[in-house]
C-alpha cells in the first residue's frame, strides 16, 4: 500500500442484507431482465464454461452450474469482415492507383484487431444472440454436456503442432454468436458452424451414431473453444484452457483440475443498477509452429458501453502463464470498471466450520486474496462466506500483483474424493505496465452451497475511463499452485474464529503462520483493530514443525464489524518477517 493508505481496507459493503427473495435458477428458466438480482451461473462438468460475477449489492450467489447472462450480447459485423484479415480502412490503395505489383499484406496482429475495435466503436452496438432451435433448443445442464466435439475433427489434429482445438456448440445458456477463425500464413480462414463435428450422446438424443440431424446448422453458430495441449502426458492432449460465455476464460497447470475463472473485463460489478457483461464476439486462433510451446490468439470484446482488442499468449506447463494485452475503447464514460477480474467459490473453511453441517473439513476453490502492493507490502486476506454481501477496497498505486489463491494442497485438508479441491489452481495477476492509482477490489457474497461462485476480485482504476479514448492494459496471468513470489516472508497457513471458551462475550481469532526455521523466541506478534478492543495477544509454537500460532482475544464493538491487521515482527527491532494478515470480523 502507499503511505497514504489507511491500515485497514475501506468497507464498501451495503448496510443491508441481500434480497432474501433472490434464488438460484433452474437451468431451463427463462432469462430474467437485467436486474441486480438476476445473474446465475452454469459450470460445465467437463471443465468448460464460465460463470458471471455478482451483479449488485442485492445479488444472490451465482449458481455455478446454471446461469443466465442477463446483460450479455455481442455486436454484429458483416460476415465478410472476419474472412478478411484487415478492415477496409487499413487496406493499401497503391494497386488501384496503377501500380501493377500488389503490396505485401502486413502480418495479422494486435494492431489489426485494434483497428477493427476502433471501427466498431464508431458504430452503434447491436445484440447478436442465437435463437436456438431443433436439437440445440431446450437443453438443460446434463443435455448440453452430452454434446461433445469429435476428436477426429479437432483443429490441427495429428499435425504435430502441440496444440489442438475443440469448438463449443450452442445450447443451454450459450447463445451469443461467436465468430472463430484461424490465422495461417497471414491469411484468415473462418470456421463456419458445422454440427457434423459434434457427437450427440445416443442414449440422450436418440440419434444414429450420434450424428446431428439434417438442418441442424441453420441459424446456429459456435460459442467458444477449448485449447488442448499434452500438459500431463505426451500422448494425451488435455484441455488447458476454455474460452466460453461472455468474456470468461479458465486455465490450469500440470496435474490440476479446473476451478476459478478469469474474464476480460467487469463493468458495474456491485453497482445498484446491475452489471454489464461484455462478450468476446470474435476469436482469431493463430496456427502454431511444429511442436510449439506457446499459443497466440486475438479477440474482439464488445458490449453496449465498450469495445476492446485483446491478445493472449498462452504458455502451458507446471504453471500455465498467459500474457494478456488489451486496449479498451469505451463508447461512454466508464466509472465502475474492473480490470483482470477473477471469479471463484468459497463455501466454508476452518473459521466457518461451526455454521455448516458437512463431513468435509473445507470446501472452496480459493482460500484467500493475496496482494503485493506497489509499495512492496505483502497482504493476505482470508476469504469469507459472509452473512451479508461484503465489498472491500484495498487502495494502491501501481500494484505489483494480486490473485485468488488456494494454499492448502493436501487431500486431508478437504476430504473430498470427487471435487478434489486440493487440485484447484490459484490465479495470479502481475501488471506488465503501470496501472496508476486505484483499488484491488474484493466482493464476497453469501452462499448456502458449493455450487455458487460467490467471490470476485479485480483492479478498479481511480477515475473514469473516458469515452472514445484508448485505454491500454497489459498483465501476466498465472494459473498455478502458488503465486510466483519468492519472498522469504512467513505466510498465513490458516485462519480460525469462534467464541471464547472462558468468556462468552469475547471472540477469538486464531491465525497460524508457516515460519520455517525461525525460532519462536525471536518473533513477536503485532496487531490492531479498527473497532472493539483487543484484550490479549499470544504467540506460541505448535507441535507441527515450523508453524507458529497467534491468538487474538477481543471484545466486539457494540454495533457493526471490525477490521484487523496482524504481522509477525522481529522481537528485536520490530521489522516485519511475515505478510500482513487482514481480516474483517462481522457479527453473525
Amino acid at each position: 500500500m502507499t503511505e497514504t493508505t489507511p491500515p485497514m481496507p475501506r468497507d464498501m459493503s451495503p448496510d443491508r442484507a441481500p434480497d432474501a427473495t433472490a434464488r438460484r435458477r433452474h437451468p431451463d428458466a427463462t432469462a430474467p431482465s437485467p436486474t441486480p438480482s438476476s445473474p446465475a451461473a452454469l459450470r460445465d462438468a467437463a471443465q468448460s464454461g464460465t460463470p458471471p460475477s455478482p451483479a449488485a449489492p442485492t445479488a444472490a450467489p451465482l449458481d455455478r452450474r446454471r446461469f443466465i447472462l442477463a446483460a450479455s450480447a455481442g455486436g454484429a459485423l458483416g460476415a465478410g469482415w472476419i474472412a478478411s484479415p484487415f478492415p477496409a480502412a487499413a487496406q493499401d490503395t497503391t494497386q488501384a492507383q496503377g501500380d501493377p505489383t500488389p503490396p505485401a499484406a502486413p502480418a495479422f496482429g494486435f494492431e489489426t484487431v485494434l483497428q477493427a475495435a476502433r471501427d466498431r466503436a464508431r458504430e452503434s452496438h447491436q445484440n447478436r444472440r442465437q435463437t436456438l432451435s431443433g436439437v440445440f433448443s431446450d437443453l438443460d445442464y446434463d443435455a448440453y454436456r452430452a454434446i461433445r466435439y469429435r476428436e477426429d475433427h479437432r483443429i490441427w489434429r495429428g499435425e504435430g503442432l502441440g496444440f489442438e482445438i475443440d469448438l463449443m456448440p450452442p445450447g443451454a445458456i450459450y447463445r451469443d454468436v461467436v465468430d472463430i477463425a484461424v490465422v495461417e500464413d497471414g491469411a484468415v480462414r473462418p470456421l463456419p458452424f458445422d454440427p457434423s463435428a459434434l457427437h450427440f450422446d445416443e442414449a440422450r438424443f436418440g440419434l444414429p451414431d450420434g450424428r446431428a440431424p439434417e438442418g441442424a446448422a441453420e441459424g446456429h453458430a459456435w460459442t467458444g473453444f477449448r485449447l488442448r495441449y499434452p500438459i500431463n502426458r505426451p500422448e494425451m492432449h488435455d484441455e488447458i484452457s476454455v474460452f466460453q460465455g461472455a468474456s470468461f476464460f479458465r486455465g490450469i497447470g500440470r496435474d490440476q483440475i479446473f476451478g476459478l475463472s478469469a474474464r476480460a473485463l467487469a463493468i458495474n460489478t456491485g453497482a445498484p443498477g446491475g452489471e454489464e457483461f461484455p462478450v468476446f464476439t470474435r476469436f482469431w486462433l493463430h496456427r502454431p509452429s511444429r511442436n510449439a510451446t506457446e499459443f497466440k490468439l486475438h479477440a474482439l470484446l464488445e458490449s453496449q458501453s465498450v469495445v476492446g482488442a485483446y491478445e493472449f499468449l498462452v504458455r502451458p506447463g507446471a504453471e500455465t502463464v498467459v500474457d494478456v494485452r488489451s486496449t479498451l475503447i469505451p463508447r461512454v464514460e466508464l466509472t465502475q470498471v474492473g480490470i483482470a477480474p477473477l471469479t471463484s467459490m468459497y463455501f466454508f473453511g476452518a473459521k466457518e466450520r461451526g455454521r455448516v453441517d458437512d463431513y468435509r473439513d473445507a470446501v472452496h476453490d480459493s482460500m484467500g486474496l493475496q496482494m503485493l502492493t506497489g509499495h512492496g507490502e505483502r497482504l493476505w486476506r482470508p476469504l469469507a462466506n459472509p452473512v451479508t454481501l461484503q465489498l472491500s477496497a484495498f487502495q494502491d498505486v501501481n500494484p505489483r500483483g494480486y490473485g485468488l489463491v488456494q494454499r492448502r494442497r493436501a487431500f486431508e485438508d478437504y476430504q473430498d474424493a470427487e471435487a478434489r479441491y486440493e487440485k484447484r489452481p490459484s490465479a495470479w495477476v502481475t501488471p506488465l505496465d503501470e496501472w496508476g492509482e486505484g483499488d484491488t477490489m474484493l466482493v464476497e457474497i453469501p452462499t448456502d452451497s458449493e455450487f455458487n461462485d460467490n467471490i470476485v476480485s479485480f483492479w478498479r482504476p481511480r477515475g473514469a475511463l473516458a469515452a472514445e479514448r484508448e485505454h491500454p492494459f497489459a498483465y501476466r496471468l498465472y494459473w498455478c499452485a502458488l503465486p510466483p513470489d519468492e519472498a522469504p516472508s512467513a505466510r498465513v497457513r490458516e485462519t480460525r474464529a469462534g467464541r471464547s471458551v472462558n468468556e462468552g462475550e469475547r471472540r477469538m481469532l486464531v491465525v497460524d503462520f508457516d515460519i520455517g526455521e525461525r525460532p519462536i523466541g525471536a518473533l513477536r506478534a503485532r496487531a490492531e483493530t479498527s473497532a472493539g478492543r483487543i484484550m490479549h495477544l499470544n504467540l506460541r509454537s505448535l507441535p507441527r514443525t515450523g508453524v507458529a500460532r497467534v491468538v487474538i482475544g477481543f471484545n466486539p464493538p457494540d454495533a457493526g464489524g471490525a477490521e484487523f491487521r496482524l504481522q509477525l515482527v522481529k522481537a528485536e527491532g520490530g521489522e516485519p518477517v511475515s505478510e500482513t494478515w487482514l481480516y474483517r470480523w462481522t457479527p453473525a
